[in-house]
């Protein structure tokens, strides 16, 4: 990718998607720009014992911490999810899109109504209008009327609508190969190559187990 990939995750269940994503991409070499709201710093505390700070500075490097990676290798910008000013909340700012991950049913209905009262809302409504791409990954259910109707106005907008719902045909042995279909999925919407999935009939890869995950029994 040319421009930088906007990462963002609000405060839905789901927080190990984010972090296996960021974990690729970072890997890879992509650039990536990060953005996580509030509610999402609880629920990163709350799913994978993550105390994270609302510093952009410290929080980044809490989280190359966490996912084990050398400040000096790899292109994160972590931005302050309050700053409406910050380049990503404008049109001129060129990225390859955006990922909202996990995507609060919030966070949704305010892309949906066009409401920017935070950066993220910013950036995903900057993707709309400049259309690049846009890829949310719900994690709810059951959804109620106005959560669909929502999603299927922002599809109607051009947005990826990528559900948390992994398959089963890869025959997934732990926790970390249902993540890895997630997240194989999504990479495919952005165009980014990638093996974390066994495809159907295709030859089997081995999936590897994210960071995170390597010291916890996923049977």
């Amino acid at each position: 990718m040319e421009f930088p990939l906007i990462v963002a995750t609000s405060g839905a269940s789901g927080t190990v998607y984010a972090f296996r994503l960021l974990e690729f991409l970072l890997e890879n070499n992509y650039r990536v720009e990060f953005v996580i709201s509030m509610s999402a710093l609880m629920v990163a505390r709350d799913e994978i014992g993550l105390q994270l700070s609302s510093n952009p500075d410290i929080l980044k490097q809490q989280v190359l911490s966490y996912l084990k990676l050398n400040s000096s290798e790899v292109s994160l910008n972590v931005n302050d999810f309050n700053d409406i000013s910050a380049p990503v909340s404008s049109g001129s700012f060129r990225t390859s899109g955006m990922v909202i991950i996990p995507a609060s049913m919030d966070t949704i209905a305010k892309i949906r109504s066009g409401i920017t009262d935070n950066l993220i809302t910013r950036a995903a409504d900057v993707c709309l209008k400049e259309k690049r791409k846009l890829v949310l990954v719900p994690r709810e259910m059951p959804l109620n009327s106005i959560h669909l109707e929502n999603m299927l106005g922002l599809s109607k907008l051009g947005a990826f609508i990528a559900p948390a719902c992994p398959g089963f045909y890869h025959n997934p042995k732990h926790m970390s190969d249902l993540v890895d279909f997630v997240i194989g999925k999504v990479l495919d919407l952005l165009g980014i190559e990638n093996s974390l999935f066994n495809r159907w009939k295709e030859k089997k890869v081995t999936t590897q187990v994210f960071l995170y995950d390597k010291n916890k029994t996923t049977n």
